[in-house]
């Protein structure tokens, strides 16, 4: 029973973690850029998922709460926009010096300042949004919380659209085009800084799901990214970086090895504790034994 316990709570976080990666990876496949400020987008993702169902819309009219998340991808994509356009289009067009570092700097920086934004603005409080569905289903002994399975259900589903997005939509494959050789894809047409900015906006858009899912379980705070982000780069280098298929079997692996790590110790309390070390754990044997991840090309230089 413990065992089929932690394989549902594995799969259910693995999940979610997929969710979060998911737009870590797609930005740096398709930009080539690495996103500091990821868990940054996150926590907006989960102030602005609390926001929208703590307005009068959904309070007093009711507004079912699936539609509350619905709203939220707007928001989300046009932030994407505006920090793409303003602060790192210039460096991936390379009209900048130094434009690796630069990006490091500023979405670093960016990250701070987000967070630094919402102390004052939101407080350092935790709040918590409603759950799309409450209680518990039962399967048997087994319990699992029903914010937790509804939260990993919807992650499930736009990971689906995700896929069908880049596999079976021209957009999508132009995309996966630019990604592959951004050269080659300008001489056959593509506007590439039209796709590099979508890819920027869905980016920010997965990790802002991912946030708002997740604010209902792990609460809403403006330090909240933080746990998150390092998780999900320990997931793109595990998977391989840019590999969306290597990204979601990333997720899973962690989320197993998390999941069953927490029950080695007998001491519940501190096996708990130990938890977030078994990711970077991970992390230090990638990169010590296959650097490139489980996915990942090798990249060969002239």
């Amino acid at each position: 029973m413990l065992f089929l316990s932690q394989l549902t709570n594995a799969l259910v976080i693995g999940t979610l973690y997929g969710l979060m990666s998911l737009g870590l990876s797609l930005i740096f496949g398709v930009l080539k850029l690495v996103n500091f400020a990821h868990g940054e987008s996150l926590m907006v993702g989960g102030y602005v998922y609390y926001f929208i169902t703590s307005s009068l819309l959904v309070k007093s009219f009711g507004l079912p709460l699936p539609f509350a998340l619905i709203a939220c991808l707007p928001v989300l994509y046009f932030f994407g926009f505006f920090v793409e356009k303003t602060f790192l289009r210039s460096a991936y067009q390379k009209k900048i010096a130094r434009y690796d570092e630069y990006v490091i700097l500023v979405t670093f920086t960016l990250g701070i300042f987000l967070q630094n934004l919402a102390l004052p603005v939101f407080g350092p409080y935790n709040r918590q949004a409603p759950a799309i569905f409450k209680g518990r289903i039962r399967i048997g002994e087994l319990i699992i919380a029903g914010d937790r399975i509804t939260a990993a259900l919807i992650a499930l589903i736009v990971i689906g659209l995700l896929i069908f997005f880049l596999y079976r939509t021209y957009l999508g494959k132009g995309l996966r085009a630019v990604a592959q050789n951004p050269n080659a894809a300008s001489i056959v047409g593509i506007n590439v800084t039209r796709i590099r900015s979508m890819a920027f906006g869905i980016g920010i858009t997965l990790s802002g799901v991912a946030g708002a899912l997740l604010g209902p379980i792990f609460l809403v705070n403006p330090g909240m990214g933080i746990p998150f982000a390092i998780k999900a780069f320990v997931i793109v280098v595990l998977g391989g970086m840019g590999s969306i298929k290597g990204t979601i079997i990333g997720a899973y692996i962690l989320a197993i090895v998390e999941s069953f790590g927490s029950i080695l110790l007998p001491d519940p309390t501190r096996a708990l504790a130990y938890k977030d070390a078994y990711g970077l754990l991970i992390l230090v044997l990638i990169l010590l034994f296959r650097p490139h991840g489980l996915f990942g090309e090798k990249e060969r230089r002239a």
